[in-house]
């Protein structure tokens, strides 16, 4: 089930740690944010190193769809509405800077950068899509309604942002990582101050980020509560119609569209990691309505970090731990919002500080609703009297027939039928 980025780009290798290595700056995970977090460090002239548990990218970097937009869903009104304009506003700013940002690095490297408009669509009703236009209009930025976005079923219409942008994400990866201090297949054991014990020796850092998707530290920052895991699915196809931009549903568990290499990339299915959800059955299923002519090439499925307000979590791991950086939760688009994350890191770790500090501080309040049911999936995870459980927290694992998989419902960890570690925040195998 590789990605077509996996099937059409050769990422560098880097061999794994030989001994102890002391550097300033300690970068844990090889995903596009932790590569792109080195990249600005090294840029800026910091002393840095990254270490990798397996292979560059080879988590959810190479399964995305590869989106670089600052239209992340209709989320404008729902910051406007949590943090108010200046904080709402700061978003915009910093996620439009990341893709001006990306644009001009893409200029010098070969990696399908194409700017296309980006659409989120709405099936039925659009007063979802007006209150995100009224609330772009606040916030000083010109969206526009889309009467009838070029998608095969009836919509009400779409929220467009023009000039955004698509990439192959793993040409970029294979580019920006020539010449970063990069050891793979190195995983990290243990963390103490200004420590970090791996299978091939020992890091001592004055400061850490880490970037492993979901967090591996439970002791500290409460990223168990704060953040749950969603899957997604995408069929590549051929012969199917170019839809000439990019587009996602404004609903929870809708579908996406965008066109690479002479596919179409059709995405959805989506549900919480170890629920229910509709997967490439649904997609399938769609694809045989709509597009009959069309053939799969390809289908992959990813895995993501959801925020309980929207927001990814970029800073300080907690109030506690000096020296200690996070980045996680990009709520399905990481692609844009790493390099936001990167630059943010990079400023904090300088010493510089950054007016996007606050927004995005991972010890901003967690007085959400979505708190309460994180709270309530591991309760009933760690009393569902079942096995196998997963070794991260104890949490009941459930089997994913689509997958083949068992998927913890508390924080998204899986296991292949062998017990192989597939997705963290598990750091170990399971015995089944």
């Amino acid at each position: 089930m590789d990605s077509i980025w996996a099937r059409t780009a050769a990422l560098p290798s880097f061999g794994p740690l030989e001994g102890d290595l002391k550097t300033d700056v300690l970068i844990v995970g090889g995903g596009l944010a932790g590569l792109l977090c080195a990249y600005s460090l090294r840029r800026a002239g910091a002393d840095c190193a990254l270490v990798e548990a397996d292979r560059l990218c080879g988590g959810v970097t190479g399964r995305t769809t590869a989106k670089l937009t600052f239209q992340h869903g209709l989320i404008y009104h729902k910051l406007l509405q949590t943090f108010g304009p200046e904080r709402a506003r700061l978003y915009l700013e910093a996620n439009r800077g990341a893709l001006n940002r990306l644009r001009e690095l893409c200029r010098d490297i070969d990696c399908d950068f194409q700017e296309r408009d980006s659409y989120v669509y709405a099936l039925r009703d659009r007063r979802a899509l007006d209150r995100e236009l009224e609330a772009l209009a606040r916030l000083g930025f010109p969206a526009e309604f889309a009467e009838t976005p070029a998608l095969p079923m009836p919509t009400a219409g779409a929220v467009r942002f023009p000039r955004q942008a698509q990439f192959h994400p793993l040409k970029f990866a294979a580019a920006i990582a020539k010449g970063l201090p990069i050891f793979e297949r190195t995983k990290v054991l243990e963390l103490g101050l200004g420590t970090a014990v791996t299978d091939r020796g020992t890091v001592r850092a004055e400061r850490m980020v880490i970037a492993t998707h979901f967090p591996l530290l439970n002791k500290h920052g409460s990223f168990f509560l704060k953040l749950y895991q969603q899957r997604s699915y995408v069929l590549a196809l051929e012969h199917g119609p170019d839809v000439g931009g990019m587009y996602v549903d404004q609903g929870e568990g809708g579908l996406s569209f965008r066109n690479a290499g002479g596919y179409l990339l059709l995405g959805g299915g989506g549900h919480r990691t170890g629920k229910r959800g509709g997967g490439w059955q649904e997609l399938e299923d769609f694809a045989r309505r709509h597009y009959p002519q069309a053939r799969e090439a390809a289908r992959w499925a990813t895995q993501d970090c959801m925020t309980l307000d929207g927001v990814p979590y970029v800073g300080r791991y907690s109030r506690r731990t000096e020296g200690l950086y996070v980045v996680t939760g990009f709520n399905k688009w990481g692609m844009t919002s790493s390099l936001a994350a990167a630059e943010l890191l990079r400023d904090l770790l300088l010493g510089r500080g950054s007016p996007y500090e606050d927004l995005f501080s991972p010890s901003r309040s967690v007085l959400r609703p979505q708190l309460a049911a994180n709270a309530w999936e591991s309760a009933l995870g760690l009393l569902t009297p079942t096995a196998p459980r997963c070794p991260h927290m104890g949490c009941a694992l459930k089997y994913n027939a689509q997958e083949h998989s068992w998927d913890c419902p508390c924080h998204g960890s899986r296991f292949g039928e062998d017990g192989r570690l597939l997705d963290n925040p598990a750091t170990d195998d399971k015995r089944m």
